[in-house]
Parts: C-alpha cells; sequence; structure tokens
C-alpha cells in the first residue's frame, strides 16, 4: 500500500511538471511559419535544426520516458518511477517550453495588448526597462536555459524568472509561462557565435505580442 501510494504521488509530481502520462503519444507541433520566416533574425539553418532535431528528440525521450513509466506503475516498481524523474522533467519540459516558443515568436509585427502593456508598466516602471530587466537575468543564465515572463497568480503580477536548463517555468516558479527565451546554444549559436546578448536583444524584434497578451489574458483567468 506504502509503494503504491509512492507511485501515486510522484505521478501526480510529473504532472505536476507538466510530463504528463497519457495514453496518447506527443507529436512535434507544426511552426505556425515558414523556417525562413524569421530571418534575417533567426536564420532558416537554426530553425530547422532546432525544431527538426532537438525539439523532435525532446517528444521522442519524452515518450519513451512515459511508456517506461507507465509499466513501472503497473508493476509498482517505486525504484524505476523515482529514477524515472529527470527524464520526465527534462525531456517535458523541453516540450512544453519550446511549444510556446514557437508561437512566441512571429515575423509580423505586434505590440502588447493595452492589459498587459499596463501590468508590464506597472511592474517594472516601462516597457523598454520590461525588456532590460528580462534581457539582463536571460543573459546571465549560466550554461544552457531559459529567461522567462511570466504571470503570478497569487500577486496578479507580472514577473520575470530564469530557470536552468528544460525546467518548466509554472513546476519551477508557480509563474504562469507568456514569453520565453531559449538560450540554450543551439538556438543561436550558428548565427550569433558566442555574443548571446546580441541573440537576446534582437528576438525582441520578432517576439508575437498577441500571442504572449492572450497567455496573459489566459493566466488571469485560471
Amino acid at each position: 500500500m506504502k509503494m503504491m501510494s509512492l507511485s501515486r504521488n510522484f505521478l501526480q509530481a510529473a504532472r505536476g511538471a507538466g510530463s504528463l502520462v497519457s495514453r496518447s503519444k506527443h507529436t512535434l507541433p507544426q511552426l505556425p511559419y515558414d523556417y525562413a520566416a524569421l530571418e534575417p533574425i533567426i536564420c532558416r539553418e537554426i530553425m530547422e535544426l532546432h525544431h527538426q532535431k532537438h525539439h523532435q528528440t525532446y517528444v521522442n525521450n519524452l515518450n519513451a520516458a512515459e511508456e517506461q513509466l507507465q509499466e513501472a506503475l503497473q508493476k509498482n516498481d517505486a525504484s524505476k518511477i523515482i529514477a524515472l524523474g529527470g527524464a520526465l522533467k527534462f525531456n517535458g519540459g523541453g516540450h512544453i517550453n519550446h511549444t510556446i516558443f514557437w508561437n512566441n515568436l512571429s515575423p509580423e509585427r505586434s505590440d502588447p495588448s493595452k492589459e498587459l502593456k499596463e501590468a508590464l508598466e506597472k511592474r517594472f516602471g516601462s516597457f523598454e526597462n520590461f525588456k532590460k530587466e528580462l534581457s539582463g537575468i536571460t543573459v546571465a543564465v549560466q550554461g544552457s536555459g531559459w529567461g522567462w515572463l511570466g504571470y503570478n497568480k497569487k500577486t496578479k503580477q507580472v514577473d520575470i524568472a530564469a530557470c536552468a536548463n528544460q525546467d518548466p517555468l509554472e513546476a519551477t516558479t508557480g509563474l504562469v509561462p507568456l514569453f520565453g527565451i531559449d538560450v540554450w546554444e543551439h538556438a543561436y549559436y550558428l548565427q550569433y557565435k558566442n555574443v548571446r546578448p546580441s541573440y537576446v536583444q534582437a528576438i525582441f524584434d520578432i517576439a508575437n505580442w498577441k500571442d504572449v497578451s492572450k497567455r496573459f489574458e489566459l493566466g488571469q483567468k485560471s
């Protein structure tokens, strides 16, 4: 009975991290634009490698980890269940983060909604200061990770945070993800080399503020 309880608790934790164990397999989402659509900010080669290779790998590994988890749960194998935690978090986070990332970007220029802009100005003083602060914590990520704008349901304010590796924002910080900047080297290195600040600064030029504003609206209702 105790082992079964542990299994259920870990399954709930996996779900909380976004690594939902489901009967249907996760699939690679299609991009809402052509691979070359974000040029010159992000070139076609980076987009193809990032989407077809890296994101697809997260999807494949997440499906494999979930299959193993289902087997471990059926066998009541607590050691195996616990051992799968890292793979579920990393690959589940990678899948969640990138699915948001693709939609956070757009070749079409847009502006934040009135509500989001007011929230950003209230929290950071101005829209430009928000970009400066988000850029700062994103560039400062040690190694690989993400810089995020999120919504805090407790304080009912927007906030920024950095996450290591593929840690999902909501499971890690409690913030609802609105806008993420991927600073894994495969996201920019072919084009920007080691100059991460230039990539982070440029990505605001292709930010899809319509998508971010919609996420903000939904976050307020959740």
